[in-house]
């Protein structure tokens, strides 16, 4: 089971540099709007991109979707717990939560 996060210490910790954000819904939705300094990362590009993008396992990593009945980000901290990463947490109320709360988010797709 994912250890969940809150939106204050999720916001405290990103201030602090201290968590890689990781944006489980990706695509279009990840381009019009993520927390900042998020990466994005499906389900399905776990296997295939985790070590790339996440090469730290032991890094603390917050996942997160859109809200609650989202299942995205528990998706998504699984997988990653599955390939042997041992901080994995999950942000359950998700961006819609942050925006409701007047939090910056960023804009545009990840380059690299």
């Amino acid at each position: 089971m994912t250890i969940r996060i809150t939106r204050d210490d999720l916001r405290a910790a990103i201030d602090a540099g201290t968590v890689t954000v990781v944006d489980a819904l990706g695509g279009e939705y990840y381009a019009r709007q993520h927390l900042p300094g998020a990466l994005p990362l499906v389900e399905a590009d776990v296997a295939e991109r985790a070590r790339e993008l996440l090469p730290d396992r032991a890094a603390t990593i917050v996942t997160y979707c859109s809200n609650p009945s989202c299942p995205n980000s528990g998706r998504v901290a699984d997988r990653l717990t599955a390939l042997g990463y041992t901080d994995v947490r999950k942000y359950a109320e998700g961006i819609e939560d942050w925006v409701a709360a007047g939090l910056p988010t960023e804009s545009g797709a990840l380059v690299r």
